[in-house]
């Protein structure tokens, strides 16, 4: 059903009618303009007169809502691209839209986006171009501005226990802390990083930027090298509602042997090449072979003498086998024969092997340890 009615602004006749893609909404027409006074106030496409997009001039960050993104874009227009869509907004009685976006790039920091828009309305083809200039606004974000400022929240002091912690642990410890950072930023964690690592009398100290990550690292050092660690806070400061924060220190105390040490229990039954440092020491025993650990009660500090590392092994002549139990050997210093004991790890059949030469004597080391720890 159809009637007539007059336009208010022109006086012309305006038909009426349902709208055929929502049948029982009024028409266009319904409205009460005739298509030539609708048409001089339609607007196919609104616009922002100007759109300014905040970018972290150091790391290259986007400011979207009320936080920081990483886009990992190397210009911005993609970026400005992607604003001026977001901001766009199509009259609703438009139908068959199709839309484009030219960016003309002014200077560093200003893009105007072409915005160009077709669509049909009141079974009319209609055409539009819109120009939004975009500004690119270089700021610090957050995670910048922290890091400038060598900000931290947890520090882990790695130390050992009668001995300072060899360059292996260090350098493992460093890795691991900038393995754990890089496994909180692959989660979309923007505060993680590590803000210092420094070398100190004793150890090493990594200063990072959230308790949680100084616990993961502590967690992890523990895990390979064995030890224990255990946390300590100290109040900094009040943020802006008044709510107190704390820095937390993780202490990591590695044990007094790690592996490759050559140790003497002190049982009477030779030293030891450690294998082993976690919870209890593992390790075999240099005069005879066998599997050597220390007891539950001692955990993993025995009353024993470290004397020495396989590192610090030498290849001397295998001179001859006495029995099962003993061979002789050239003295690496002396080059006197010594008889020393013959463990089950040892190949006769060389003509040289690896001996270590300390305060408990002359002892033959497994091959394998000089691999191992070198």
């Amino acid at each position: 059903m159809s009637r007539s009615a007059f336009c208010p602004r022109c006086g012309d006749p305006v038909e009426g009618g349902e709208r055929p893609d929502l049948p029982g909404a009024p028409a266009a027409r319904e409205t009460g303009l005739c298509d030539a006074c609708y048409f001089e106030d339609f607007e196919l496409v609104s616009a922002p007169d100007r759109l300014t997009i905040r970018v972290c001039a150091q790391c290259g960050a986007v400011h979207r809502g009320n936080r920081w993104v990483d886009v990992g874009a190397e210009d911005y227009t993609d970026v400005a691209i992607d604003a001026v869509s977001e901001s766009l907004g199509v009259h609703l009685e438009a139908r068959e839209v199709a839309w484009q976006v030219e960016p003309e790039q002014v200077d560093q920091n200003t893009i105007r986006m072409h915005c160009y828009f077709t669509g049909t309305v009141r079974d009319e083809p209609i055409e539009e171009h819109v120009v939004v200039p975009v500004t690119i606004s270089r700021e610090t974000c957050t995670r910048c501005g922290r890091i400038a400022g060598d900000y931290y929240a947890s520090t882990v002091q790695l130390r050992a226990t009668g001995r300072e912690p060899t360059s292996e642990e260090r350098e493992a410890t460093k890795e691991i802390a900038h393995t754990v950072v890089e496994e909180m930023e692959a989660t979309g964690d923007r505060n993680a990083f590590v803000t210092e690592i420094a070398e100190r009398e004793g150890g090493l100290d990594v200063k990072v930027s959230t308790t949680k990550i100084g616990k993961k690292i502590a967690g992890r050092v523990v895990n390979r090298f064995g030890g224990d660690f255990d946390s300590s806070e100290t109040l900094v400061t009040e943020d802006e509602d008044g709510n107190e924060v704390y820095r937390v220190t993780y202490a990591v105390r590695l044990p007094p042997f790690t592996r490759g040490d050559v140790i003497d229990p002190e049982d009477g039954e030779g030293p030891v090449l450690v294998r082993s440092v976690h919870d209890t020491v593992k390790g075999r025993r240099l005069t005879t072979g066998e599997r050597y650990e220390s007891g539950f009660e001692e955990g993993d500090a025995p009353g024993a003498r470290r004397l020495g590392r396989a590192e610090d092994a030498q290849e001397t002549t295998l001179v001859s086998v006495e029995d099962e139990r003993a061979i002789q050997v050239l003295d690496p210093e002396t080059y006197h024969t010594e008889t020393i004991s013959r463990p089950d790890f040892l190949d006769v059949e060389r003509e040289t092997i690896p001996v270590l030469k300390s305060r408990a004597g002359l002892h033959a080391v497994p091959e394998d340890a000089l691999e191992d720890d070198r």
